[in-house]
């Protein structure tokens, strides 16, 4: 598979957790950071993920937002 975007961040499911339409996905990325992607259940069946599945996380994004503590 070849993708457009260049943010691709190989990881490891940790946890997926489903709700009604869509399914919280953390990836350990190592080194202590994880990313937690919200994909529709559809999405996970497809994908076949699983606790322990290598998986990638894409980042595309026109914007980023920075916030501060008051």
């Amino acid at each position: 598979m070849k993708l457009s975007a260049r943010n691709v961040l190989p990881g490891t499911v940790t946890e997926i957790v489903a709700g009604a339409v869509t399914s919280h996905v953390r990836l350990d990325l190592g080194g202590g950071c994880i990313v937690t992607a919200a994909i529709t259940n559809e999405a996970v069946a497809e994908l076949d993920l699983k606790v322990g599945a290598r998986a990638s996380a894409v980042i595309k994004a026109s914007d980023v937002m920075v916030g501060i503590d008051d």
